[in-house]
């Protein structure tokens, strides 16, 4: 599992690369709580790279979005395989998730 973090104007964009499951979510939520302590306002994860997610990644997703909004910032997820996707679409998360096809939708969609 890798995390890429990097600012593309005023938006945050965090790549990962590997599966998001019960054995890397707690480095993915320390990774996260470091960028999200300088407050982005925006961001956007890349998860093109991920061909797996489980019930433990998900929570993980769940609560960055959750810290987020806390504090007013706006997460997105862009490039899911349509595996991915349809994890979301089951689990309904794609109602709590803005989900867009690609990273340049993504931050293009922020007002």
């Amino acid at each position: 599992m890798n995390l890429k973090f990097e600012n593309k104007g005023e938006t945050m964009v965090c790549r990962i690369d590997g599966d998001v499951d019960i054995n890397t979510s707690p480095s993915i939520k320390k990774l996260f709580d470091k960028a999200l302590a300088k407050k982005a306002a925006k961001m956007v994860v890349n998860l093109q790279g991920v061909n797996y997610v489980d019930s433990s990644g998900l929570a993980t997703l769940v609560e960055i979005l959750k810290n987020m909004r806390q504090y007013g910032g706006k997460l997105k997820l862009s490039n899911l395989s349509p595996k991915i996707k349809s994890l979301f679409d089951i689990t309904k998360l794609d109602k709590l998730f803005e989900i867009a096809s690609d990273e340049e939708e993504a931050i293009a969609s922020f007002i």
